[in-house]
C-alpha cells in the first residue's frame, strides 16, 4: 500500500519491553533508582549560574549578521581551547553547528551520495542509526574487541571495506568515537596511524566524535584528532559535554587534512552553513564564557566519576558475579554479568525487583549478552545504592 511517508522514517517506533517495564513502575509510583543517568543538568553539579545568564543578554544579540561559519568570536573562543590540547586549529577551520548531529549531517551531506556508506565501531552509540537513515547514508560496522582493554579489530575493519566493494557500495569515510560511548576507551597512537594508511589507501575521510574527550581517567593526555594532517579529517565536539551544557545546543565541526582538500572540503561545508544559518546569536555570544566554564564543571564532574568507580570497584570487590571492564575516559561503566538471558531481560528483572535501573549492552550493539552500563555521574548516593541492590539482585538470580 502505498504510503504518505519517505522509506527512510520507516523505523521500528513500538515500545520495547525495557521502556514499558518502566513507564509501569513509574506509574505505580515504584521507587526508581537511575544508574543510567546521561542528563549533567540534574545531577546536582553547581553551575556559575549568573555568569552564564549574564553572557547571554548581549545587545549585540539584537543586530543580525549571518555568518556562515559562526561569528569569530565564538570560533576563536574554540581555537583557544584546541591551544590548550597542543592542537593548532584556526577559527578558519571551524564551523559552527547546534549540536554534534547536526555537524554529523553536513559531514554526510558532504561526502555521501544516497547510498553509499560510512564504517562506524561496534558496540558504540544507537543514534547513528538515525542520523545515517535520515542523510540516506548506509553504515557498515567494525568490531571493538575486549582483551585487556578495548582496542579496533583491524580485521574486522578490511572484512566490512570488502564486503561494500563486492556489493559495489562506495565506502567515504571511518568514524570513530574518542572516547566511545559506552566503552570509554581511547584510539590509541599506534591505531590513528592504521587508520591514517587504511583511509589514504581507500580514498576515504575521518570523522572523529570527541565530545567525551576532556574527561580522560588515565595519566596519559590523549590525543586529539583535531591535529591529524595525513587525511582529510572532520572532529566533532560541543559544549553539551565540554561544558556540561546540552541545553545551549552549541557545537562544532573542525576541519583538518591535507591543505588542498582541507579546503576544498571547507569551501563546500560553508555553504551547507550558509543554507541553514542555524546558530543564533545569543548562544554564539555567550561561548567564550561557556567554554571558559568547562574548567568549573569539569573539576565536579571527574571527582564525581573518580568516586562513583571507586566505590563501584569497592562493591565488586566483595563478590565474583560481576566485573567491571577498564574504562578509560568518559561518564559511563561497562559491566560484566553472566548471560543467562537477554541483557534486556535482565535490566527488566533488576528494575522490577529492585527499582535499579541500568541500560542493557545491546542498546548499543554489543555482540554478545551478559553487558549492562551504568553512568558515572549519577549522585553517589544513588550509585552506592544503586550498585548495592544491583549485585544482591544478581546474586538471587545465580
Amino acid at each position: 500500500m502505498r504510503t504518505l511517508f519517505a522509506r527512510r522514517t520507516a523505523w521500528n517506533l513500538a515500545t520495547n519491553q525495557y521502556t514499558q517495564a518502566l513507564e509501569a513502575r513509574r506509574r505505580e509510583g515504584g521507587e526508581v533508582l537511575d544508574l543510567t543517568a546521561s542528563n549533567p543538568t540534574t545531577v546536582g553539579l553547581q553551575y556559575r549560574g549568573d555568569e552564564l545568564l549574564a553572557s547571554l543578554s548581549h545587545r549585540e544579540s539584537l543586530v543580525y549578521d549571518p555568518q556562515p561559519k559562526g561569528l569569530l568570536s565564538a570560533r576563536q573562543a574554540i581555537a583557544g581551547y584546541y591551544v590548550e590540547k597542543e592542537s593548532a586549529v584556526s577559527p578558519d577551520d571551524l564551523i559552527l553547528t547546534t549540536s554534534t548531529s547536526e555537524a554529523y549531517s553536513f559531514v554526510f551531506r558532504l561526502l555521501c551520495n544516497p547510498g553509499d556508506a560510512v564504517l562506524v565501531p561496534s558496540p558504540s552509540y544507537p543514534l547513528f542509526d538515525f542520523l545515517a537513515d535520515l542523510q540516506d547514508v548506509k553504515l557498515a560496522h567494525y568490531e571493538l574487541v575486549y582483551d585487556h582493554g578495548w582496542q579496533i579489530d583491524f580485521h574486522s575493519l578490511d572484512v566490512a571495506l570488502k564486503k561494500l566493494s563486492d556489493e559495489s557500495i562506495v565506502c567515504r569515510a571511518v568514524m570513530v568515537v574518542h572516547p566511545n560511548n559506552p566503552t570509554g576507551s581511547y584510539v590509541k597512537a599506534h591505531e590513528l596511524q592504521e587508520l591514517n594508511r587504511i583511509c589514504a589507501a581507500n580514498q576515504m575521510a575521518l570523522i572523529a566524535d570527541e565530545v567525551f574527550l576532556d574527561y580522560s581517567l588515565t595519566q596519559q593526555k590523549p590525543l586529539t584528532f583535531s591535529s591529524n594532517r595525513f587525511v582529510l579529517t572532520f572532529t566533532l565536539s560541543g559544549l553539551s559535554k565540554v561544558s556540561a551544557l546540552p541545553q545551549m545546543k552549541v557545537a562544532w565541526l573542525a576541519t583538518g587534512g591535507p591543505t588542498a582538500l582541507k579546503a576544498d572540503a571547507l569551501r563546500r561545508l560553508e555553504v551547507i552553513a550558509d543554507t541553514f544559518l542555524s546558530m543564533n546569536a545569543p548562544g554564539q555570544l555567550a561561548v567564550p564564557t561557556m567554554v571558559e566554564q568547562r574548567h568549573n564543571i569539569q573539576r565536579q564532574l571527574m571527582t564525581r566519576v573518580r568516586t562513583n568507580l571507586a566505590e563501584l570497584d569497592a562493591q565488586l570487590s566483595l563478590q565474583k558475579l560481576c566485573q567491571r571492564l577498564a574504562v578509560e575516559g568518559g561518564w559511563y561503566a561497562v559491566l560484566h554479568v553472566p548471560a543467562t538471558g537477554s541483557d534486556e531481560d535482565f535490566a527488566i528483572r533488576v528494575l522490577q525487583r529492585t527499582g535499579v535501573l541500568v541500560q542493557p549492552g545491546h542498546f548499543y550493539d554489543f555482540a554478545a549478552e551478559g553487558y549492562v552500563i551504568i553512568s558515572l555521574i549519577t549522585t553517589c548516593e544513588v550509585l552506592t545504592e544503586g550498585v548495592k541492590r544491583m549485585l544482591h539482585c544478581l546474586q538471587a538470580m545465580a
